[in-house]
């Protein structure tokens, strides 16, 4: 069974930031930068940097209503942009980098307007911010797609350091990456692809028990692999049409942290939950046994 999830695509200037900082909300699922509502049917950054296209710079944020509403998401979206300039933010200026909210479902159009109306009651400014369904959206070039990952020292013109992440503070990087990030681990690299001791796997975030090593195979695919979760209770399974294909993403179920991705190419067609080593911590059986006495 999916967990259901909503989509909302937020324009705020530059991406890079925008993108990074939506990211790290706790319930956004996964993010892509792209170019939204213009005219050009195969816009390119050149395209657009030009200001004849049309379009804005877009975040695509989707996210688990269950963890995180449109509201809260909207709230920490005025945190980041200044919603009284029009085509600019920060040092970037043209229409590329205006300001807008473009709801994907018709149940999010009133969601969204009425918080542009409250806002507008507690403000003498007038506020620009754009709110109509998305039009179009086209996914931006891949040098685009989590930029500031990749490159830290990269320009911004948004304060990361507004959200709170100390409860992931025992995470290094790379866990805090593909956990929280929703990103992957390169084939091959991860401490527990060529791993076969008895024990079970437990979320990184929160120590959960997740997996058994009696349900992993060698699937050779460059990732642990499993046929099975302890239980289907531990994890949340959801459609992720990211990188223009169609998976199914894994989740756990209590911290919401991306673990991997679900295929059926398991053997004699059996599932194959593929997971990143860095969602994970290894407790050996002999440590479970000495604890249990």
């Amino acid at each position: 069974m999916f967990e259901k999830q909503q989509v909302i695509y937020l324009a705020g200037g530059c991406f890079w930031g925008v993108e990074a900082f939506i990211s790290r909300l706790k319930g956004v699922n996964s993010t892509e930068v792209g170019y939204a509502n213009g005219n050009d049917l195969a816009p390119t950054y050149e395209k657009v940097c030009s200001g004849r296209t049309g379009h804005a710079e877009t975040v695509k944020a989707t996210y688990n209503p269950k963890i995180i509403s449109l509201e809260e998401i909207l709230e920490n979206f005025f945190r980041i942009i200044d919603p009284y300039s029009k085509n600019r933010q920060g040092a970037d200026i043209g229409t590329q980098y205006r300001t807008g909210i473009y709801w994907q479902e018709e149940s999010q159009r009133d969601t969204v307007i009425n918080f542009l109306r409250q806002k507008q009651k507690e403000s003498s400014k007038r506020i620009v911010v754009e709110a109509r369904a998305i039009g179009n959206f086209y996914p931006a070039e891949d040098y685009h797609q989590k930029y500031l990952e990749r490159n830290p020292q990269g320009y911004c013109h948004v304060d990361l350091n507004l959200i709170d992440d100390e409860e992931f503070d025992h995470l290094t990087r790379e866990e805090y990456e593909i956990t929280q990030l929703s990103m992957t681990e390169p084939p091959f690299s991860g401490k527990y692809d060529d791993f076969f001791e008895d024990g079970v796997y437990v979320d990184v975030v929160n120590g959960e028990v997740l997996f058994s090593s009696e349900d992993k195979f060698d699937s050779g695919c460059g990732w642990p692999a499993f046929s099975r979760p302890v239980s289907d209770d531990v994890i949340k399974k959801h459609r992720d049409f990211s990188h223009g294909t169609t998976r199914i993403e894994v989740r756990s179920a209590k911290s919401n942290s991306h673990l991997g991705h679900l295929f059926d190419d398991g053997p004699g067609g059996s599932p194959r939950y593929c997971i990143n080593s860095a969602a994970l911590k290894f407790i050996p059986k002999d440590e479970l046994l000495n604890n249990k006495k």
